[in-house]
């Protein structure tokens, strides 16, 4: 069924074949993402307001909604040009104004005829001690009452738009949704009490009170779960596709891996052995491995990810290690090196600096064999990158690469397994929603021998106690960071704060001592200023958060964030993981302006209270909100008009496994509900998963 099926072609159609929309009022919808009714659908009411039948407007407190039925008595039109139009009424218990402006007197006194009755529904207010209300929402005749709902929904807008003229165009769409065949299984739609497709999108769309817009509410919950379901759906499609590619077995025989372990000054941790042998179980089964080694700041991700590599190379095969920069690229040469030599193991790094002699010996190297394990930054995707027989891509921090640039790697090797590692811990919906295609792998212990950084809270009014504090610790022979504000989203400001901050310190603590790195100085510069702070030659780097990801420099012990309030909670625990590396005990000091804002001291306590990475975007998830915890543009995040990853976290978990099951039960969704599945995914747009069915 590679074409859309009738059924759902009502809803497929122009906006402007509903009752109500013209030309004028589709280019308004458009502005909200709404271009066909099942947009319609989807967009759900935000709140709603009580429109109960009151005998008087004394019942209500002022600034409520009021609906009464009342005798029209005088009309008073403007004394001045521009000046309110009012007119008296009674209801059963009390007078009271409706007030106009700018409104024609012809069509009041139609709308608005003395002596007769009216139901009136709009927000009482208090003006001179009389009560007002300032043009009703609605004005009927009392046989017309029943068509104001007891409780109004509330439609988000854009400008132009009303909420009469979206409530006529979603009445329309309404009309056009299909009973549509059931996808989700059985068992669980018992077990959670969720109506049937068409029954929730109605009732979504028609609260009764403030209770049915809640997300935990039955429709809503439902309509969400068909959401993150034909995601999951999508994912899962994603990853048979992808083993169905076929991978090479490699297996190794250990004896690489022995020696490295036996070198070792410590044990690993026992998640990093289980990350290992689940990597090395994947690697040996004929399909692809797609992974992800998701692991807090300095839980001993290389290790695990050198490992994997052994593995290529004792089955005869090769490696790579990509970076998003060159710094990290450097760095993790820098840190596989020892343990390469150990193994007796070839490796090499190429970057954009590689050029002429070097770069083509190195690419002869690398397509002939000699070189086991390549190192390197977006160069490594260059055309001419040749291997002779690439068995695992390794990606380091998955989120500065799409998953086209994932394809392009692996795509290097005839069916290369796929390990992905990112050290930014992610609550496990979202890490789900946007990994669902990869099987994942946890590292959440921290290694032995790895000291607690002490984290403390100070404010910007004592700056010059930090300084003397600094001067103290550079004299015992210790390193620090000084990370610059964020001073907003602009490059060019950051660099001055940090220029200034910069000055400052070398006019304090002495002239070679201090060094500056920053988002706008050349590559070459960068590193050299990152290489002098690495061999001690200065004691303080001064920088803007380019250094949040990566960078170790074990004798560096003091982390000092100024203005920490202006940043995100992940950014600082990644920061702050930058210490806490070496042998000597660390601090981090958190500068605050104050006073803070309630979320800024919320997040700060949250740092000194805990070390955890993934109890803390666990924290950050619940203040921040998914597009921001990943930044929505590059975050490879879904859309969802329903669903809420923070509030309904749990069903994204259900989603994946009941997605798998289902694929794993039909692979090919022929089956009653398979059928009802791809009717989900098209009403969902998910285009890409019915390519993957009918190729498939």
């Amino acid at each position: 069924m590679s074409t859309r099926p009738d059924i759902l072609f009502p809803l497929f159609a122009d906006l402007e074949k509903l009752a109500g929309v013209g030309p004028r009022t589709a280019r308004l919808f458009a502005q909200m993402d709404v271009e066909k009714p099942r947009d319609l659908l989807f967009t759900l009411p935000y709140s709603g307001i009580d429109r109960t039948r009151r005998m008087s407007v004394t019942e209500v407190t002022p600034g409520e909604v009021a609906t009464v039925e009342v005798a029209i008595g005088t009309h008073h039109p403007p004394r001045t040009r521009g000046g309110p139009y009012r007119v008296q009424v009674q209801d059963a218990k009390a007078h009271f104004q409706i007030v106009f402006f700018h409104a024609r007197g012809d069509y009041l006194q139609k709308q608005l005829p003395t002596g007769q009755r009216r139901i009136v529904s709009g927000k009482i207010e208090l003006f001179d001690g009389v009560a007002q209300m300032v043009h009703p929402d609605h004005i009927l005749r009392p046989e017309e009452a029943a068509s104001i709902p007891q409780y109004e929904p509330v439609y988000p807008l854009t400008s132009g738009l009303s909420q009469r003229m979206m409530a006529k165009a979603v009445a329309a769409a309404l009309e056009r949704a299909p009973d549509l065949a059931e996808w989700i299984d059985p068992a669980l739609l018992a077990r959670e009490g969720w109506p049937a497709w068409r029954a929730a999108v109605n009732a979504a769309h028609a609260p009764q009170s403030a209770r049915d817009l809640a997300a935990i509410a039955p429709a809503r919950q439902r309509l969400a779960y068909d959401e993150l379901f034909s995601h999951q759906l999508t994912l899962a499609l994603a990853r048979a596709e992808l083993r169905r590619g076929k991978g090479i077995a490699t297996a190794g025989d250990g004896r690489l891996r022995a020696r490295v372990l036996a070198a070792l000054p410590y044990q690993p941790t026992g998640a990093q052995d289980r990350a290992m042998d689940e990597i090395a179980q994947d690697m040996a089964a004929p399909r692809r491995m797609n992974r992800l080694l998701q692991g807090d700041v300095g839980a001993g991700k290389t290790l695990v990810a050198f490992m994997a590599l052994l593995v290529a190379v004792e089955a005869g095969g090769q490696g790579v290690m990509m970076a998003p920069t060159e710094i990290l690229a450097r760095q993790h040469l820098d840190s596989l090196r020892p343990l390469a030599e150990e193994a007796g193991v070839v490796v090499e790094v190429l970057t954009g600096r590689d050029k002429g002699a070097e770069r083509k010996a190195k690419l002869e190297a690398l397509s002939s064999g000699d070189i086991q394990i390549l190192v390197g930054t977006h160069a490594v995707l260059q055309k001419g990158v040749e291997f002779r027989d690439l068995r695992l891509a390794v990606i380091d921090e998955q989120h500065r690469f799409g998953v086209a640039q994932r394809m392009e790697l692996s795509a290097k090797g005839r069916g290369a397994h796929m390990l992905v590692m990112t050290a930014t811990p992610i609550p496990r919906s979202l890490s789900l929603a946007q990994y669902g295609d990869m099987d994942i792998s946890v590292l959440d212990e921290k290694p032995p021998g790895r000291r607690p950084v002490k984290t403390a809270l100070v404010t910007t009014g004592r700056m010059d106690e930090v300084v003397a504090h600094l001067r103290r610790a550079i004299d015992e022979g210790r390193q620090a960071y000084w990370v610059c504000p964020l001073v907003e989203e602009s490059e060019t400001v950051d660099m001055t704060a940090a220029e200034q901050r910069f000055r400052h310190l070398r006019a304090v603590l002495g002239e070679g001592l201090v060094g500056l790195v920053h988002g706008q100085m050349p590559p070459a510069d960068k590193d050299e200023a990152m290489a002098r702070f690495v061999a001690g030659q200065t004691r303080v780097l001064v920088a803007t958060s380019v250094i949040e990801v990566g960078v170790d420099v074990p004798n560096a012990s003091i982390m000092v964030i100024e203005r920490a309030e202006s940043f995100g909670l992940a950014q600082l625990h990644q920061l702050r993981g930058r210490v806490g590396r070496g042998a000597a005990a660390s601090t981090c000091l958190l500068m605050y302006q104050p006073p803070l804002s309630e979320s800024g001291r919320r997040r700060l306590e949250i740092l000194r209270e805990t070390e955890d990475g993934f109890r803390i975007s666990e924290e950050d998830l619940a203040m921040r909100g998914a597009g921001d915890l990943i930044g929505t543009a590059q975050s490879g995040l879904p859309h969802f008009r329903v669903a809420d990853l923070e509030r309904q976290a749990a069903l994204m978990g259900v989603a994946q496994s009941d997605a798998r099951k289902l694929l794993a039960d039909d692979p090919k969704l022929q089956g009653a509900r398979g059928q009802a599945a791809r009717v989900l995914l098209w009403l969902m747009e998910r285009d890409k998963a019915i390519r993957m069915i009918s190729v498939g």
